[in-house]
């Protein structure tokens, strides 16, 4: 199955998309990477989920992407005797370790190291920055704040601090048995929430070890303070907006995405735009054109996928919201601007044999007209820098590792398919050829370049094109 379109779709799987037949619908209406919410999933249904998709792949003859996302800190204040309690603008309000029932003057944070880490001035934020306060008072078992806005508060709700560090990994002892069940199960890839610090990146890659790659999701203000070192680190990027517009004033969150999309880019790394994006079809049929609007940004601006959360995972219309998702990018990829757009935002390449061949199969695929770019991958790393390139021609990823195809279900453009290594230099067009006819990229007397690093399978030893025809019986 080939989609007519290159941005990917990653879905969200929940209460309202869990039985077989409506998960193989969401694929066939467009979803390309499946997402488990590690916040809502526990082991067993982790492991159901690996296990209902790799049967749907199985069926369909398809690689498809299974990312688990891990819940990360979840700092919340404690409950209230008789709640919801109101706070008005300009009263102070205390945040402490006494576990007793809070009322209109204090109730229990229990995280005692955030207590101590707060200082004068820092901003809390509570009930997703519903409630806004400063700290005027600070010691290790207790702060004074000031109520900036008016509100009531409640129990258990989620507590932001933006001007924070939080002195703890971003693993919580819930990510780490998370994590260790999802790469038992066999997930491609590991979205790793509230990053701070690349270090946080790096814990979870030496977990992990390959087993699957690692998604930093950006939402706190710290990771875009060192944003380079970490994308340097992760293997892909979310542009997670929905926390990152609670800690972040909401007019700043769309120059970040640009920013970041463009960065990525560069860096030849995934990067995808979620949170809200067609958040009305949750009990709406049909989206706003605000947020059809917001999809389209996204897309031309190159983002490799955009991702439906609540819509697919708990919303009335879980179809539907593919389907338009899908619908969209295909009219934004068909509307002139877009290759115009693509083309404006191309860095130059990198002064390495592997972008500076990849750099080169765009130039040529374009100016000759062919049909696809053919990309012999082990890693994934071909693959990846040609998509770095955005070409006009579609490209196709041939690779022996299943966990490879899998893995490139996420990144723009490509259309990853499993096969045997060739022999020689000779068998790799054959193959090639063959492929790109049977997988309906060309038509015999049409021409496909192909790209491979020789030895083959090494990886990042990309050092070789080589334009073919495809003939009638390859």
């Amino acid at each position: 199955m080939r989609r007519n379109r290159r941005t990917k779709i990653l879905a969200t799987l929940g209460p309202a998309s869990q039985d077989d037949a409506t998960v193989r619908r969401l694929f066939e209406a467009g979803a390309d990477v499946f997402r488990i919410n590690m916040s809502h999933s526990s082991h067993e249904v982790l492991e159901a989920r690996v296990k209902q998709l790799r049967g749907l792949e199985a069926e369909i003859g398809r690689p498809i992407g299974i990312l688990a996302d891990l819940q990360g800190p979840k700092l919340r204040v404690g409950t209230f005797a008789n709640p919801p309690v109101m706070l008005e603008k300009g009263q102070l309000f205390t945040l402490d370790s006494d576990p007793a029932p809070g009322d209109a003057t204090r109730v229990q944070l229990p995280h005692p190291e955030i207590l101590k880490s707060l200082r004068i001035g820092h901003r809390v934020l509570i009930d997703d920055g519903k409630l806004i306060f400063v700290v005027v008072e600070a010691a290790p078992k207790k702060v004074v704040i000031r109520v900036e806005f008016s509100g009531p508060i409640s129990n258990k709700k989620g507590v932001s601090l933006p001007d924070t560090i939080l002195p703890t990994s971003a693993l919580t002892p819930k990510d780490r048995s998370d994590l260790t069940a999802a790469l038992e199960a066999g997930v491609d890839w590991i979205a790793l929430s509230f990053v701070q610090r690349p270090e946080d990146v790096a814990e979870v890659k030496k977990i992990a070890r390959g087993r699957a790659l690692v998604m930093a999701k950006l939402e706190k203000p710290q990771a875009i303070e060192r944003l380079e070192e970490i994308m340097e680190l992760s293997d892909a990027l979310m542009v997670a907006r929905g926390d990152l517009g609670v800690e972040l004033p909401l007019e700043v969150v769309p120059g970040l995405q640009k920013r970041i999309t463009r960065m990525a880019r560069k860096l030849g790394k995934p990067v995808v735009v979620a949170t809200q994006m067609l958040e009305s079809m949750i009990v709406s049929p049909t989206p706003t054109r605000a947020e059809v609007s917001d999809v389209a940004t996204a897309v031309f601006e190159g983002a490799d996928a955009v991702m439906l959360s609540a819509e697919s995972a708990a919303g009335r219309f879980v179809y539907e919201a593919v389907e338009t998702m899908n619908k969209i990018i295909e009219a934004v990829e068909r509307d002139p601007n877009y290759p115009v757009l693509l083309a404006g935002q191309r860095s130059a390449p990198e002064p390495t044999g592997a972008d500076a061949i990849a750099a080169a199969a765009r130039s040529v695929a374009e100016t000759l007209d062919l049909r696809a770019i053919v990309a012999w991958t082990a890693s994934g790393a071909t693959a990846l820098r040609i998509a770095r390139e955005r070409p006009y021609p579609p490209i196709l990823a041939l690779t022996t590792s299943r966990n490879t195809a899998r893995r490139l279900a996420l990144v723009w453009g490509v259309h990853a398919v499993v096969g045997e290594d060739p022999k020689d230099v000779d068998d790799m067009a054959r193959a090639g050829a063959h492929v790109a006819r049977e997988q309906e990229f060309a038509n015999p007397g049409q021409r496909i370049i192909l790209v491979a690093g020789v030895p083959f399978g090494t990886p990042g030893a990309t050092n070789m094109l080589r334009i073919t025809f495809v003939s009638a019986d390859d």
